[in-house]
């Protein structure tokens, strides 16, 4: 109409009357229709507070406004289950006691029921993940948690560093506590960003098929240095491995211990004045024990028949600490003693009998051991409670195997790690199975991902190897920081990182953290 009424070549050029009649025309609509479209403009040229409104569908309500019914159906998909659709709801309203219950006449259709399930919003996604909870609440891994790495835990903060909300250094002590958390990582070439804008046009380019080559990482980390490194960054503790058969093998105890000594000699010379403490997983490879270590899983019960002997088998090796292999390609196996026990008085127990008795030199039997530690006669206690060693709860000497495995020497046998680590007096702390989350390096680890999938493709291994370096150097102290006390307060990964872009130049967050992620939906 406006186009009519200012366009000079128009028969409605400055005639509200024609312009109309001409608008309605153009439109299949009647003259009353042009009538009231006349009256319309012309009143909200005087009074601009005066839109038209469109009526048509004013009066329309949705069944679904009934509190009733909307608590009917939400009850009836929440008992369904997980997987929950449209079809359920249709189905439901369409029983006839339902239809009686509700007074409706007939049930509603798909498509509504869709728009039905929006608006008590459920959505269409993908099934939400959240951290991995298989085997946290194992009976042991409950007892470590609770009686051992908590209590360890709560000493070990009161003598870290902390910082205020202005960035300055807190100490609660003289020599203050730097906490080393510990991790491997694996970078792989074919590691893309998954979502990004395309134009509508784009075509589907090729790809890579798999993950490609990759290289895994070993280092330590911390929140008052960072990556474990010298402070002019010439020594570092940073291990690059290609794990696999055909490359390098694979990340074992070796390795580790070989790394801890490294990182060992590097926080004793650059920071002498500070107590330090290691933090591992509770991986087979950090736990592993010495080969002669008490164990009193098979042990047999009775002093081994004469010409016969028993021992811990364990691979053999050179004196330079490789592997020997036999003329069949494996590796050679060779029997060792295994270690002293401890009385309760302190102490030692040789549990093969001494050189000057009959059988010097050959193991004694859990028998022995047991009446020896003053269980008395153990002729009549089985060997081991059938089958697989199910002992029965509640009865303490049920079999002989069980009894060891409780005794203090049979239970406190540290790692070699621990042993490596406490001769140069720093701690040792092992996270409880399946807890990666408590290990804040799992974050600096995630960001340095997400920098390298921002990176130009790695088309070769060096670039794999220059890229990772790069990305894993780019992950500041400041950030390290902000992870670790996002950690402190219970934020989930997702959070943390929400947080650690929002607070770019701080280093701790702040105490209204977890109101500020409530009101961002996180």
């Amino acid at each position: 109409m406006l186009t009519h009424y200012t366009n000079p070549c128009s028969v409605g050029y400055k005639a509200w009357i024609a312009a109309s009649l001409l608008t309605a025309n153009g439109k299949g609509k009647s003259n009353w229709w042009a009538c009231q479209l006349h009256e319309a403009t012309r009143a909200y040229l005087k009074d601009r507070a005066k839109v038209p409104v469109n009526i048509f569908g004013r009066g329309a309500s949705s069944q679904l406004d009934d509190d009733d019914i909307a608590n009917e159906i939400h009850q009836h998909l929440q008992s369904i289950g997980t997987h929950v659709c449209a079809d359920d709801i249709v189905e439901y309203l369409g029983r006839e006691e339902v239809k009686t219950h509700l007074k409706l006449k007939k049930t509603t259709s798909p498509a509504t029921a869709k728009c039905w399930m929006q608006h008590m919003d459920y959505r269409w996604v993908q099934n939400h993940r959240g951290q991995y909870i298989d085997g946290h609440e194992h009976e042991d891994v409950v007892n470590y948690r609770q009686n051992v790495f908590l209590k360890k835990w709560k000493e070990v903060e009161r003598k870290m560093c902390s910082w205020g909300q202005d960035g300055e250094e807190i100490s609660n002590t003289d020599q203050p506590l730097c906490v080393w958390f510990h991790d491997e990582s694996t970078f792989y070439v074919n590691d893309r960003r998954k979502s990004r804008w395309v134009h509508k046009d784009a075509s589907a380019a090729p790809y890579a098929k798999g993950e490609g080559c990759s290289l895994m990482v070993a280092d330590f980390v911390s929140a008052d240095h960072g990556w474990l490194q010298s402070p002019d960054g010439k020594e570092s503790a940073q291990v690059l491995f290609k794990a696999g058969k055909s490359c390098d093998g694979y990340f074992s105890n070796d390795e580790v211990l070989a790394q801890v000594q490294k990182a060992m000699d590097i926080v004793q010379k650059h920071w002498p004045n500070e107590d330090h403490i290691f933090i591992f997983d509770n991986a087979m490879t950090h736990i592993k024990c010495p080969d002669n270590s008490l164990s009193a899983r098979k042990m047999p019960k009775n002093t081994p028949k004469v010409g016969t002997n028993w021992g811990i088998e364990v691979t053999a090796r050179n004196s330079s600490g490789q592997i020997i292999y036999g003329t069949d390609g494996k590796p050679t196996k060779i029997k060792i003693c295994m270690g002293h026990g401890t009385f309760k008085d302190g102490t030692p127990q040789s549990l093969y009998f001494a050189d000057g008795n009959a059988r010097g030199g050959i193991f004694k039997g859990m028998a022995t051991i047991l009446e020896e530690r003053g269980y008395g006669d153990m002729s009549k206690v089985r060997a081991e409670c059938k089958p697989n060693f199910s002992c029965k709860p509640g009865i303490e000497h049920c079999c002989c195997r069980q009894m060891l495995y409780n005794e203090p020497d049979f239970t406190n046998v540290k790692s070699v790690l621990e042993m490596a680590c406490e001769a140069c007096r720093i701690s040792v702390l092992f996270l409880p199975k399946f807890h990666c989350e408590l290990n804040f390096i799992e974050q600096c680890w995630g960001h340095a991902k997400w920098i390298y999938r921002q990176k130009p493709l790695s088309t070769s291994e060096q670039d794999l190897q220059k890229n990772v370096i790069d990305v894993l150097a780019s992950v500041s102290v400041e950030q390290m920081c902000k992870f670790m006390d996002a950690y402190h307060k219970g934020l989930t990964g997702k959070q943390a990182a929400w947080a650690t872009k929002i607070y770019k130049g701080h280093r701790v967050l702040p105490n209204s953290i977890l109101v500020e992620l409530e009101n961002a939906g996180l």
